[in-house]
């Protein structure tokens, strides 16, 4: 299975490549209206991507470490653990012409899936791309579970392999903005 190139985002103010099997979960649940989400058809991975508010009292590797602390906290995180922070060379990115700085981390959390008491660690890997000029943080999620946590990989379902962190490489280096009104009057 294909990727799936120029996939619209955000009613087509954006698009870019989603990793093979990707499904729209605003499809079969409601998703916040700054959020993209897509679950991995066979797994229990998923991608997210939000439009935030620009943190400007944070800067650089703060900024990407900011974000992660807060999903955190969104999700009632037992332990957050950032293992690292890389800077995204912008040339990269089909966003370099508005996006200011970017950074890619990697880390854990602990947490509990909704109407469950254990918590197990997931692994994130995040990249934060900042546009200033669109008052904008926008923030991409790549949840890993780990392995005994994911559905049943049976010979039905070798078609279509787990997500790779090169899957989510491609996602945020592809993703293209194609109308700034999204952010409103500038």
């Amino acid at each position: 299975m294909e990727p799936t190139r120029d996939y619209p985002l955000f009613g087509g103010a954006f698009s870019a490549t989603l990793p093979p099997g990707a499904i729209d979960v605003s499809d079969l649940r409601p998703v916040p209206d700054n959020q993209e989400v897509f679950c991995h058809r066979v797994t229990d991975q998923s991608l997210i991507l939000e439009l935030l508010e620009l943190q400007a009292h944070v800067q650089g590797e703060e900024a990407a470490r900011h974000h992660f602390e807060d999903v955190g906290g969104v999700q009632e995180a037992r332990v957050v653990q950032v293992e690292a922070v890389q800077p995204l060379l912008l040339e990269n990115l089909a966003l370099r012409g508005c996006c200011q700085e970017a950074w890619i981390l990697s880390g854990k959390q602990q947490v509990a899936k909704e109407n469950q008491q254990v918590a197990k660690y997931v692994t994130l890997y995040q990249a934060l791309l900042r546009l200033p000029q669109y008052q904008t943080d926008f923030l991409l999620t790549f949840n890993q579970p780990p392995p005994e946590n994911r559905s049943s990989l049976g010979p039905e379902n070798l078609s279509l392999p787990p997500w790779s962190l090169g899957d989510f490489e491609q996602l945020v280096t592809s993703l293209t903005l194609h109308d700034p009104n999204i952010f409103g009057p500038q």
